[in-house]
């Protein structure tokens, strides 16, 4: 196996350490120099970046957090000239505008490396045939996925997401070995196979690297069963770099390495920001150690989770499998969705008033969200069903996920405080 590793595998901790501190204060006196808000942020904050002697002086340096990248909306974060940008993505975020990064070409050259790196701590190898189900377009999971796996080597089908019929005729006709996805499209994929007559352990698929979204070990259980593959966990974000910032291996399957050449991983205090040891449950909070385009300092993921000492890879840590997140984002088949932004559809949808609440349920294996409006006191049945296909539509159209919406009488939602509890989580702990 060690043959297989790369030169940053095959690290000890003390050179770990000793080459995240040189690449650490040189990403603080970059950002510090090309970037005004860290520039600022840094200055009231009364440390500049020669004052990084030792990893640990890291926490004197403030936080990053996704508003500030909405407040920056579309290029203030970026610490080269526009001329030097070879790719721009973006995520959405909680309000209309989404966080934007951008790649250099080394930043791309790194990005593909550690998608390789993940790939082949999953069980792929060059000559693999690797189906790439995640979306492509400015979200990071198709395109990251795509050049990691041609980096490694492999025959990449870039079968994006959607037209789920089809993509079970390909696997079948294309016989690829590693699926990329995301886990509760596989199971949507799973049931396919069963519409189609098709026995989904006799494909030619021995792995799949499943992302963007939580899941649990229970769900891998059903997935390695009933698909006779390894599942196996991968981690990323878009403001950080894109799939690829840590991943699970699967000979252990016991949490994902943290590719932390690249990028330096703290766990922090939700409420007080206080960095906490290796072990105890917090806040993933990520700087990236080698970008160019946009490097990150002390960006708050909102993911929670611990972090324990490497195994398969021993000079890196692992992360538990994210186990929530300190807001109150709900992801809801690997959208990300606020509370906000389905207010934001109410509030502009004639015939209800100004008070919903969400209500997460199970629905066979999958997460379901219903949205529950009150009525205004004159609107007519009439008024209330078109309401609800009006909501409905606009969820789709502007988050990208499909909820229930019922519209119930006047005054019949929970108040508190003079406020609705928003969300109301029904499903099975």
């Amino acid at each position: 196996m060690k043959e297989l590793l790369d030169g940053g595998e095959r690290l000890g901790r003390e050179e770990l350490a000793a080459l995240q501190l040189e690449r650490l204060r040189s990403t603080l006196r970059h950002a510090y120099a090309h970037v005004e808000f860290h520039r600022r942020a840094f200055d009231a904050a009364g440390v500049h970046p020669d004052d990084c002697r030792s990893l640990a002086d890291l926490a004197r340096f403030p936080f990053t957090t996704k508003a500030d990248l909405r407040d920056h909306y579309p290029f203030g974060m970026f610490a080269v000239d526009r001329s030097r940008i070879r790719r721009v993505h973006a995520s959405s975020g909680t309000t209309g505008l989404p966080t934007v990064v951008g790649y250099t070409e080394s930043d791309l050259e790194v990005w593909a490396d550690v998608v390789a790196r993940s790939l082949r701590a999953a069980g792929a190898r060059p000559g693999d045939r690797v189906h790439v189900a995640y979306g492509y377009g400015l979200f990071t999971g198709g395109l990251g996925a795509h050049y990691g796996a041609e980096r490694l080597g492999c025959t990449v089908i870039p079968a994006s997401g959607g037209m789920t019929a089809r993509q079970v005729r390909l696997i079948q006709d294309f016989e690829p070995d590693i699926i990329m996805v995301t886990p509760s499209y596989m199971l949507t994929l799973l049931d396919e196979f069963e519409r189609q007559g098709v026995d989904p352990r006799s494909t030619s698929l021995r792995v799949g690297v499943f992302g963007a979204e939580p899941w649990t070990e229970a769900m891998r259980a059903e997935i390695e069963e009933r698909f006779a593959i390894d599942a196996v966990d991968i981690y990323g974000l878009s403001e950080v770099m894109g799939p690829g910032v840590a991943q699970e291996c699967v000979e252990t399957k016991d949490g994902l390495h943290v590719w932390e050449d690249h990028f330096y991983p703290e766990v922090v205090d939700p409420i007080t920001g206080e960095v906490l040891p290796d072990g105890e449950q917090g806040e993933l909070v990520f700087t990236s150690l080698t970008k160019e385009a946009m490097p990150v300092v002390r960006y708050r993921t909102r993911d929670l989770t611990r972090l324990l000492p490497g195994t398969a890879r021993p000079a890196f840590r692992r992360m538990e499998k994210v186990t929530g997140r300190s807001d109150d984002m709900i992801i809801l088949r690997g959208v990300n969705l606020f509370p906000t932004q389905i207010e934001e559809v109410v509030l502009r949808t004639p015939a209800v008033a100004p008070h919903f609440q969400l209500r997460l349920t199970r629905e066979g294996r999958l997460d379901a969200l219903t949205v529950r409006a009150e009525a205004r006191a004159d609107a007519t049945p009439a008024d209330r069903a078109e309401a609800a296909r009006a909501i409905e539509r606009s969820v789709k159209d502007g988050i990208g996920v499909s909820v229930a919406v019922e519209v119930v009488d006047p005054e019949t939602l929970e108040r508190s405080v003079g406020k609705l509890k928003r969300i109301v989580d029904l499903r099975e702990k």
